[in-house]
């Protein structure tokens, strides 16, 4: 059953697709079939979830920290600045990976701009590395921890609440060691904004249906899909998510590709 986006008091919004959204079908065809398939993902996963009973155990790998159907994450400025963190910490690593070191952090009490600028550097690099090349993103984690109190002191809520003030894509960009999917992780899951999220999974999917070359820049696939979807950030988030659960299922191996039951869906 396919249902209209609305807003709805405990949930921000529904993750369906209007029928009358006037554009590319197969997009949403796409999208339709992955909900179906594996449901709501609950992204962004928090640690205090863990405690807390949140889980997704449809998903494969790590099911803890998870809240599918509930889109009012985050709710505060320290779970906003979780996730900037564990969208740096995840490059190049696994998120069971991510999870040990934020949970490490969070045991010295340094999960927060003011922890993360107080630790020295040495403990600070020694509490990230289950997450790898943890000279360089203990760094980068100093710069986005002065980044983000900067722009807590600038916003005229108390520090608790969480940041309305939307950071621009250019100025995310513009910080060492955030990329495009790194700035887009910020501001689709921390900020809440429609920015479409393109990592490796998504790049395999599209090139094996068809939908993008091999070689197709970052900003070429993240405009298939924001071209063809409704400016809409609860989709943006199930999407990706979504395409990253059905990669770890069927894009594990390059030569069982084609199998993938997506293919169907793009010949029809």
């Amino acid at each position: 059953m396919k249902m209209k986006i609305q807003k709805t008091s405990s949930q921000e919004s529904n993750p369906g697709i209007r029928e009358d959204h006037p554009r590319k079908p197969v997009i949403k065809k796409i999208y339709d079939y992955l909900l179906d398939a594996y449901g709501s993902q609950g992204w962004w996963p928090l640690t205090e979830l863990h405690a807390n009973g949140g889980s997704n155990p449809t998903k494969t790998g790590s099911v803890q920290g998870y809240h599918p159907g509930d889109y009012t994450y985050p709710r505060n400025s320290t779970q906003q600045f979780e996730i900037i963190c564990g969208a740096l910490l995840t490059q190049n690593t696994s998120w069971p990976q991510v999870e040990t070191a934020l949970f490490n952090l969070k045991r010295l009490k340094a999960l927060s701009p003011e922890g993360i600028l107080a630790l020295d550097p040495e403990t600070l690099r020694e509490a990230i590395k289950p997450a790898g090349y943890y000279n360089q993103k203990a760094g980068r984690l100093k710069i986005l921890a002065g980044w983000f109190s900067d722009l807590q002191e600038r916003t005229p809520e108390r520090p608790v609440e969480i940041i309305q003030r939307i950071p621009a894509r250019e100025k995310l960009l513009s910080l060492k060691g955030v990329g495009p999917e790194t700035a887009d992780s910020i501001l689709l899951y921390a900020f809440k904004q429609p920015s479409f999220v393109v990592d490796a999974y998504t790049r395999r999917i599209t090139a094996n249906l068809g939908l993008a070359g091999e070689k197709a820049k970052y900003d070429e696939i993240k405009a298939l899909f924001e071209e063809n979807l409704p400016e809409d950030t609860v989709v943006y988030q199930e999407y990706h998510a979504l395409l990253v659960e059905h990669a770890k299922r069927h894009y594990k191996k390059k030569g069982a590709y084609g199998e993938c039951p997506l293919l169907e869906i793009v010949k029809d």
